[in-house]
């Protein structure tokens, strides 16, 4: 039996190791022991953090794993490469290592190829005012690699920036976060897998957010209400910011915004699936194109197969947040169960959410396309 490496065991990690057993591989999963169910579904699990490359890789050449793939997780890009590389398997260049999960080496990289980014700087303590003011206001701060909506905030002012900075550069590994212009307008995501620099477009997703200063997820929908006029223009510039990041391999995740006269903004570019159940469920369902066989086929260097296996749908996903929350899921499951894909829940709704980490729960629901 096939053996293949598995990074990382959360419950948006899960989908891709049943995926696999189902493909008929012997999976073998790494993460630190959280008690997390990718722990128990997987065939062998290792608990070694997903940092821990040479650790992985010692465990991954003695038990002869063939590949090595994740879902979801910036954290766990490096290390997925790292492995393919060992096994000499077709993989990312190691600058995109970097580029794809360093949001200031992010876009460098994109202004450095012509697409168009806002003015943007990294700091590791507060910068003066004089240099903040000239970006104008407001501002967008993140961590520079962090993922999940962690430590991210819009500025106002000066003052603002001043009191919530901390936090930001707390969040980071790094100990550093990236300033930039705030960019108005809907936010979307397209998601893609690459072969051979051959990059294919599967699905444009449409985000919702808890909106400023945090910008939570709160959900997520496919397909996205974007006029058809405006596809090409986004494929372009989509294709355009994965070869800058040269993303040749694999899935990736590319976050966009439009502005008001229908030009397309880069937010930023993930060398993996969305997280969120976006890669391992909504592509699926609303295109019909096994996503997480695709990218398991990529890091084993077999072409993907992006052949339908089902009718596409409407699919969606909501986050709890609130008792509220929960009690309209509930109401969905009783009213219309056939709807609902996929369900979970703490049962903890209405405890502080502070990112994407601690969100309650969610639930997945499918409906006729419409044209």
């Amino acid at each position: 039996m096939e053996k293949l490496a598995i990074i990382g065991a959360n419950e948006f990690q899960n989908p891709l190791i049943e995926k696999a057993r189902r493909m008929g591989f012997e999976t073998h999963v790494f993460a630190w022991a959280a008690g997390d169910v990718g722990e128990r579904t997987a065939d062998h699990f290792h608990p070694i953090s997903i940092t821990e490359k040479e650790a992985i890789w010692q465990v991954c050449r003695e038990v002869g794993v063939s590949a090595c793939c994740s879902i979801g997780s910036d954290l766990a890009v490096g290390t997925v490469n790292y492995i393919q590389r060992k096994l000499g398997n077709p993989c990312n260049p190691e600058i995109t290592d970097t580029v794809a999960t360093d949001k200031y080496q992010m876009r460098r990289a994109l202004r450095e190829a012509g697409i168009p980014c806002p003015d943007f700087l990294a700091v590791a303590r507060t910068p003066e005012r004089r240099t903040v003011e000239a970006m104008g206001w407001p501002l967008i701060v993140k961590p520079t690699d962090r993922s999940g909506s962690r430590g991210i905030f819009k500025a106002e002012s000066y003052e603002d920036l001043c009191a919530n900075l901390p936090a930001a550069i707390g969040q980071s590994f790094q100990k550093r976060a990236v300033i930039e212009q705030f960019i108005p307008g809907p936010e979307y995501s397209c998601e893609a897998v690459s072969f051979d620099g051959r990059h294919h477009i599967l699905s444009l997703t449409k985000k919702y957010t808890t909106g400023a200063p945090h910008f939570i997820e709160t959900g997520h929908a496919e397909p996205a209400d974007i006029p058809a006029a405006l596809l090409p223009g986004i494929y372009r510039e989509m294709e355009r910011a994965l070869d800058a990041l040269q993303i040749r391999y694999g899935a990736s995740h590319g976050e966009f915004k439009l502005t008001v006269d229908g030009h397309v903004r880069i937010v930023e570019i993930g060398a993996r699936m969305g997280g969120d159940c976006i890669g391992s469920d909504l592509v699926y369902l609303s295109t019909g194109v096994d996503y997480m066989a695709a990218v398991i086929d990529t890091a084993r260097g077999v072409a993907p197969d992006l052949a339908p296996k089902r009718e596409p749908c409407r699919a969606e996903i909501r986050f709890i947040f609130s008792p509220a929350d929960a009690a309209e899921m509930e109401r969905v499951r009783a009213a219309a169960p056939d709807r609902v894909w996929r369900a979970v829940y703490d049962g903890l709704a209405g405890a502080p959410v502070t990112d994407s980490s601690n969100r309650h729960g969610y639930w997945i629901t499918t409906a006729p396309l419409t044209h």
